[in-house]
């Protein structure tokens, strides 16, 4: 037996390994056929590609528009009816049966909600936003808003899953995991993909940032900014029992045994992503400090996102993509907070109240430094919620007669920056806001355009898993060039 291999009666045998040592190799030919990464952007395999060079900048197949994504998710799902995407004659049917048939939705449904929230026109474009984002409202010639989003299915999980992974049903890499392989990240000492989500975990929880077939090492750093102590928001960030230089010539024999045990295990994905956690981590002491940090920031600053939770993690939103990292999804909690299924006016206002100030603060910061123009920002939820009022039922809504139920065939969610139109509306509902009727955008759209914006044709760009050429899309999307500027 050669000398630098493990002893079979020792150490365990990991499938790769059986398929190296069986057949004189030739299952491991056969898997190494399978396991070829494909498409326009593939990641170099040989054996003297180091870590850190999958994390590195790489430069998109097409020019982009936008360099960075912001994801701003309400999960839960808002109600488009009473934030951008007014229905007059929700009012005037209030209390009665609309004149079509209701879609079915995950629960029964009644007579038409009008809405408590009042619209204004805003800015050149006269686009009407509710009273709830009288702030974002401010910034709506920058913001093209979509009003004709369709999802699969009025479920919250698979909805998450379609809306951060491109699939309801099947493991697959979450956008951000997509985004991080092709483009790398600016800054080796922060992860390129971060996650914020208060208080614990959406639904789902991390299926939402997975990386699935993709490397591990393009998989989502989640925090929870509930936190304002480093240590917290980053367990184990600091290591208290050594200084720096010992910790870097640990590092350094770790780093050296990890290499020969890589070498003689084909470079395993797995393993390599465990070697760049441990030397990401040590990066990171020193410059995630700072980039968490917003005391540093002047006091108008910090004033304009205002006070609690929601304008800390933004204002540390824009910090992260300041230093480079590439995508960056914020969660407004944990759970699904926006899931008003009982009084709708109480929940979205609160709601509402909490991130309006802090977003309208994050898009001027923004635009006023110049990365508005190269950085799309995303927000809405899963799907969005009915014009008809949710009817009682057992231990659902309290026997309350004022929420909405979910409702996937038409919803809104708006788009800023990156290249998008602003001032824009694309598309439209029925005239009671149930429907997409006008001009439909579905989820696999969203991200077919989000990839031509970052300089990526959805078709081509690709990752050879299991014998198959996948993509972030599947089999469907199109771009919409419509909202392209």
């Amino acid at each position: 037996m050669p000398h630098d291999r493990p002893n079979l009666a020792n150490l365990p045998v990991t499938r790769r390994e059986l398929l190296c040592r069986s057949g004189m190799g030739f299952g491991a030919l056969a898997l190494g056929s399978l396991m070829t990464d494909s498409g326009v952007f593939t990641r170099p395999a040989s054996a003297d590609d180091s870590v850190r060079s999958s994390l590195a900048p790489k430069s998109p197949p097409m020019a982009p528009r936008a360099k960075r994504v912001i994801h701003l998710f309400m999960n839960g799902g808002p109600s488009q009816v009473d934030t951008f995407d007014p229905k007059p004659m929700l009012s005037r049917y209030a209390g009665k049966e609309l004149p079509t048939e209701n879609l079915r939705t995950e629960r029964r449904t009644g007579a038409a909600l009008g809405s408590p929230f009042k619209f204004k026109k805003h800015g050149e474009s006269g686009i009407e936003v509710s009273e709830l984002f009288s702030n974002v409202a401010e910034c709506i010639d920058d913001i093209c808003v979509i009003r004709s989003m369709q999802a699969d299915v009025p479920n919250h999980e698979p909805s998450l899953m379609l809306m951060n992974c491109g699939d309801a049903r099947l493991p697959r890499p979450s956008v951000g995991s997509w985004v991080l392989y092709g483009l790398g990240t600016e800054n080796q000492n922060l992860p390129g993909f971060v996650v914020l989500c208060p208080g614990g975990y959406p639904i789902a929880e991390s299926s939402n940032w997975k990386s699935a077939f993709l490397p591990g090492i393009y998989q989502g750093t989640h925090i929870d900014s509930n936190h304002t102590s480093l240590d917290k928001l980053i367990e184990y960030i600091k290591n208290d029992r050594l200084a720096t230089p010992a910790q870097r010539a640990q590092l350094d024999l770790l780093s050296k045994l990890n290499q020969q045990h890589l070498e003689r295990r084909q470079r395993d994905s797995e393993l390599e992503a465990r070697i760049q956690s441990f030397e990401l981590a040590f990066r990171m002491q020193s410059e995630a400090a700072d980039a968490f940090d917003v005391s540093q920031e002047p006091e108008h600053v910090r004033q304009r996102y205002g006070e609690g939770v929601h304008g800390r993690q933004l204002l540390i939103a824009r910090r992260l993509l300041e230093r480079g990292v590439r995508y960056l999804q914020v969660y407004h909690g944990n759970g699904q907070p926006w899931d008003n299924h009982d009084d709708i006016e109480q929940g979205h206002r609160r709601l509402a109240g909490q991130c309006d100030r802090p977003i309208a603060a994050l898009l001027k910061d923004l635009k006023e430094r110049g990365m508005l123009d190269e950085t799309l920002v995303i927000w809405g939820g899963e799907f969005g919620r009915t014009p008809t009022v949710e009817l009682p039922t057992p231990g659902a809504n309290a026997g309350k007669m004022n929420g909405r139920d979910h409702n996937h065939y038409g919803f809104t969610m708006w788009l800023a920056g990156g290249g998008v139109k602003g001032g824009y509306v694309h598309g439209a509902t029925d005239e009671f806001g149930f429907k997409a009727v006008e001009n439909p955008v579905h989820i696999h759209d969203l991200h077919a355009t989000m990839l031509a914006l970052l300089g990526f044709d959805h078709e081509q760009f690709t990752y050879r898993y299991a014998g198959r050429d996948f993509r972030l899309t599947d089999v469907h999307g199109r771009i919409v060039h419509d909202i392209i500027a």
